[in-house]
């Protein structure tokens, strides 16, 4: 029987230089961090290169963290201001993508209906394209939401904002994505 290991557990070992407790922390994040990086940086390479600092971050001052127990959301703040300083040098817009080689929704292992296909795929395109047309505050707070399933104070936390204007950003980037989305409903 395997114990899950608390975060906060892991914090304190990382923190007295324990490998075995970062292993299992970089297990634990290492795919979330780089999905949030690629998400917002839309490139594999500089996702891997994020992650990579990341988890370098965490094991110089994890030690520093006043709540061991908010290591996730801490792990997820380092990720993404990383991920603005990257867009920051090159000086060019974040276009977030859902990852391309994920199934589309309804397409199992069993025979796909080739109308299904495309008209899954066309959706997926659709609602990346309609990403793409939010203001880059509201398409954050709705990915950190909808995608890494955050609470509103860990998005606030990660982003730098009030939780107040987290959840005014999310209704907002909702009501568009309703919009722009309705037909394919």
């Amino acid at each position: 029987m395997s114990v899950e290991i608390a975060d906060a557990a892991l914090a304190g070992g990382v923190a007295r230089g324990d490998l075995a407790a970062f292993e299992v922390l970089v297990r634990r994040y290492s795919g979330r961090v780089f999905g949030l990086a690629y998400r917002v940086l839309g490139d594999r390479a500089e996702a891997e290169d994020v992650t990579q600092e990341v988890f370098a971050t965490a094991w110089r001052r994890l030690g520093s963290l006043t709540e061991p127990a908010a290591v996730r959301t801490w792990l997820f703040r380092v990720a993404y201001r990383e991920c603005l300083g990257v867009l920051r040098r090159s000086r060019t817009d974040p276009v977030d993508e859902l990852p391309d080689r994920a199934t589309p929704v309804g397409l199992g292992q069993g025979p796909r209906d080739p109308s299904t296909v495309a008209e899954t795929v066309a959706a997926v395109a659709a609602l990346r394209s309609a990403l793409r047309g939010l203001p880059a505050p509201q398409r954050a707070a709705w990915l950190l939401a909808e995608v890494d399933g955050l609470s509103y104070a860990e998005i606030a936390s990660v982003v730098g904002a009030t939780e107040e204007s987290v959840r005014g950003r999310l209704a907002r980037a909702r009501v568009r994505l309703a919009e722009v989305m309705k037909v394919w409903r």
